[in-house]
């Protein structure tokens, strides 16, 4: 029977716009990756569950939403009745590893130090080992810094200093101790995250480097309101945009500098997977994007603008996905788990929300989702620097876009008429029909879904009249099943075994 192996890259803030195969006419330094998208399928229309750190990895690690795992912010961890997908694989008798970036301890940015169940704690080395390995403050300290070019010789930094290259090497060595196994490997890269540490020749390729911010004059005037505050809390990121014939340019060499060595790392895993793994399933992802002045925005945060929620998505299948193909529907990150329990053989729980993207993998043209979903909730449950509670629910069908800013003005895009999404379409009557059924099948996910913040305010918006519904109505919806891990629903009214996800209340 043949080995059934496993490579997940998941790198932190790299948008499917910092990708050399997403934007070829750019460039940016991506020959590992652009090479893995020659061999394999490519994800055009791939998003994030949710455009933050924690939130999103917590979709991709246990098959469930944020508001439905729990992480509705970062420094947060996801409730202890959700297995993650290495607990799932690891439970039905494969080798699994996670060596990386974790964020899903609840404590912070760099994680506990400790492995949690599901993984192999031989590799384990989330952001605290790291800092943990270095020698002494004044070089913790120095980890820390955001350095240029000149800052980087005169300190010596090579690249066994980074976080990226100590998660090569043990993502190398669990290559070459399971070449004989089957495995399932997590190799999660912190860079390109601030603060950009880069060795050379990186760290001074970029200094002339410009990215086109097409829309960085978006007055936001049709938009919500925290956008525009969100616009001027960042404001000091003003600086780094150039402008020039009516263009707009961002500057900001230690990120590209950063990105172009983190896929350096990258490529130095898959030598290890082609030299001792050549038929392993490869998938490449990141978490989020960064909005990089795009409307007038820096970072992420409250939005589901394409430059945060589009993510590279990039499957490499010996034997089973074309190479150098495209898929065009759109797919989620929601989409992962299940995915890999197919491709492992296990049992996907009804408990789980996506859909496994094997098939389209094989098939390209195939269409798994006819929308996909995105949410926010807050940024970071630790403190307010990047923002208040801001919920939002998004969805995508491959064309357009419903944002329901819950406290704040909803948005309504055609990203194909309208790809840099300027026009705010939400009162347009022409094209209600669309946003209204768009509208309904968002509700109907956040029903199904079991949204604990769902009810009757989403469906009361301006734009929408008729009936509005009441917050003391509705249906029962018990939790799907996920067994072994959780016994079967039992139906409060008779004690007994549930026999369908949905009772009718009154």
């Amino acid at each position: 029977m043949p080995k059934r192996q496993a490579v997940f890259f998941l790198i932190d803030t790299q948008g499917a716009n910092c990708v050399g195969c997403y934007r070829p006419e750019l460039a940016l330094g991506t020959p590992h990756v652009d090479g893995l998208a020659s061999l394999g399928l490519r994800f055009d229309r791939a998003y994030t569950c949710a455009p933050v750190c924690g939130p999103a990895r917590s979709a991709l690690l246990t098959g469930l939403y944020p508001h439905s795992n729990g992480v509705l912010g970062n420094d947060m961890a996801p409730t202890l009745d959700v297995p993650t997908l290495g607990q799932r694989l690891q439970a039905a008798g494969f080798s699994t590893g996670y060596i990386g970036k974790w964020h899903l301890d609840g404590s912070d940015y760099f994680g506990d130090g400790r492995c949690p169940a599901g993984w192999d704690a031989r590799y384990w080395f989330d952001g605290r080992n790291y800092l943990n390995s270095l020698p002494d403050d004044a070089v913790r300290d120095l980890s820390r810094r955001a350095l240029g070019p000149a800052d980087i010789a005169a300190h010596g930094i090579t690249s066994d200093f980074t976080h990226a290259h100590r998660t090569a090497d043990r993502a190398i060595d669990f290559i070459r101790e399971h070449r004989d196994r089957d495995f399932f490997l997590v190799v999660s890269i912190d860079e390109p995250h601030h603060p950009w540490i880069t060795p050379e020749p990186f760290a001074s390729a970029f200094e002339n480097f410009e990215f086109p911010v097409p829309n960085a004059d978006d007055p936001l005037t049709d938009k919500p309101r925290n956008q525009r505050e969100w616009a001027a809390h960042t404001v000091k990121w003003e600086a780094s945009i150039r402008r020039r014939d009516g263009r707009a340019w961002l500057h900001h060499p230690r990120h590209f500098a950063c990105n172009s060595y983190s896929d350096s790392q990258v490529g130095r895993v898959l030598g290890a997977v082609d030299a001792n793994t050549p038929d392993a399933l490869v998938v490449y992802t990141s978490d989020h994007g960064d909005m990089f002045g795009s409307h007038r925005l820096h970072g992420k945060g409250p939005c589901v603008y394409d430059e945060i929620t589009r993510v590279p998505l990039i499957v490499r299948w010996p034997g089973h996905s074309p190479a150098a193909a495209v898929s065009d529907g759109p797919v989620s990150h929601i989409d992962v788990v299940p995915s890999f329990l197919e491709y492992f053989g296990v049992p996907v729980p009804d408990l789980l929300q996506g859909r496994s993207l094997l098939r389209q993998c094989r098939e390209p043209a195939h269409r798994t989702n006819t929308e996909v979903f995105i949410e926010f909730n807050r940024f970071e449950i630790d403190h307010d620097g990047f923002g208040a509670f801001s919920p939002i629910r998004g969805v995508f069908d491959g064309r357009h876009k419903l944002a329901i800013n819950l406290l704040d003005t909803d948005e309504f895009y055609d990203v194909v008429s309208d790809p840099l999404e300027l026009k705010n379409l939400i009162a347009e009557p022409a094209l209600a029909p669309v946003r209204d059924r768009l509208h309904a099948v968002l509700l109907a996910w956040m029903n199904r879904t079991r949204d604990p913040l769902r009810g009757p305010h989403w469906k009361r918006r301006p734009w929408r009249r008729g009936d509005e519904g009441s917050t003391w109505d509705g249906p029962t919806r018990p939790r799907p099943f996920d067994e072994p891990w959780y016994p079967k629903t039992l139906l409060y009214d008779t004690g007994k075994v549930i026999d369908r996800y949905e009772y009718d209340k009154g």
